[in-house]
């Protein structure tokens, strides 16, 4: 009995730390592969692609439900193409600003998710604001939290904390375009947009995702519209036919695990916690990645580890938390039971699950 309680326990913590640290390995492999040379757009054309071959197999082996499932109209086509291109305008500036900037900053300004998502809810109705409710004020608070931590992580580097180069204390906006200063800013706008269209890709996923609840299927489909939609804009954008010659090094790595990662484990160990232990549990270890990719970062790219992003980190994190217990708290009172969206196993989704009982 003890034995089992406990295992019921460990495996999903172990599963979700296991989560976090594979996300940052694969920003990992990939600013070690951009740093070679390899290109972003050679990357996200081929990662996708994979993805979407390995998707291919597994939908007619696990998709059991597809006589049960609500005809699939040209409407739901055009949202699922719509995830398609969101995604690949999300994975452009993504990789694009860990690129400019590093994994740590990524995985920091991640965190911002929630906070975004909230507040697009609320600008599109799908999320009530009652001012009187304690739970509506822990999200304004920690949104506000969440976007002044980001902030300082963007702006503000402060001492150097692992780097015997000279310190940058102060907030660099007169600096030369290629210089450092101005790439972490740089990057770090981009992680901001990316999150942003993330958020967007959240609620328009779970629109989709009411009108046709199977994720294996929505999630083939809008990998193989990224990937159609990517290829020819990438081939424009990447115009060395060398480039797209990738040899067995950190670059393959990079594409094979960032295609198993985002199609296969990725999604099936979050999905299995959401369901076992609930959205809020998930959502308690994002701030994880920020330790991990600090360390990796450090050890393997040389990273220069800077006080402003400890101190935006927190902010950050603290600011996640607060909105992660709002929303539960809201929830709580409410005695909403979680649904479908539970299976877009994420952290973030418990900002939109309450859109379902509203419309």
């Amino acid at each position: 009995m003890g034995d089992g309680h406990c295992l019921k326990d460990m495996v999903p913590f172990l599963g979700m730390v296991t989560v976090e640290a594979t996300n940052v390995v694969l920003n990992v492999l990939f600013k070690s592969a951009t740093s070679r040379g390899m290109s972003v757009y050679v990357f996200i054309v081929y990662s996708y692609a994979v993805a979407t071959l390995i998707l291919f197999p597994v939908l007619f082996i696990f998709n059991r439900k597809r006589l049960l499932l609500p005809p699939f109209k040209f409407s739901l086509l055009c949202k699922i193409c719509s995830l398609g291109f969101i995604g690949f305008l999300s994975e452009i500036v993504a990789y694009k600003g860990i690129d400019y900037s590093s994994p740590t900053l990524a995985s920091a300004i991640g965190n911002l998710t929630p906070a975004l998502t909230f507040m697009l809810a609320i600008f599109f109705r799908m999320e009530k604001l009652a001012l009187r409710s304690l739970s509506s004020w822990a999200k304004i608070t920690g949104t506000i939290a969440s976007i002044s931590g980001a902030l300082i992580v963007v702006l503000y580097k402060g001492l150097q904390l692992t780097s015997t180069s000279p310190p940058l204390q102060s907030i660099a906006f007169l600096q030369p375009v290629n210089s450092p200063q101005m790439k972490w800013i740089i990057g770090g706008l981009l992680l901001v947009a990316e999150d942003l269209l993330v958020s967007i890709w959240y609620i328009v996923q779970a629109q989709v995702m009411e009108a046709y609840p199977e994720e294996l299927v929505v999630v083939f489909l809008s990998n193989l519209c990224l990937t159609i939609i990517s290829a020819p804009v990438c081939l424009i954008a990447e115009k060395s036919l060398s480039a797209w010659r990738v040899e067995f090094d950190i670059a393959l790595a990079a594409i094979v695990f960032s295609a198993f990662w985002g199609s296969a484990f990725g999604v099936v160990v979050p999905t299995w916690v959401v369901r076992l232990k609930g959205p809020v549990y998930v959502a308690m270890f994002n701030p994880l990645s920020i330790v991990i990719a600090t360390a990796m970062g450090v050890m393997f790219l040389g990273d220069i580890l800077y006080l402003g992003s400890i101190i935006g980190a927190i902010v950050i994190s603290i600011g996640f938390y607060i909105v992660t217990w709002g929303k539960a708290k809201e929830e709580t009172i409410e005695d909403f039971g979680v649904g479908s969206l539970e299976s877009l196993s994420d952290p973030k989704i418990p900002l939109l699950l309450s859109c379902q009982s509203e419309v």
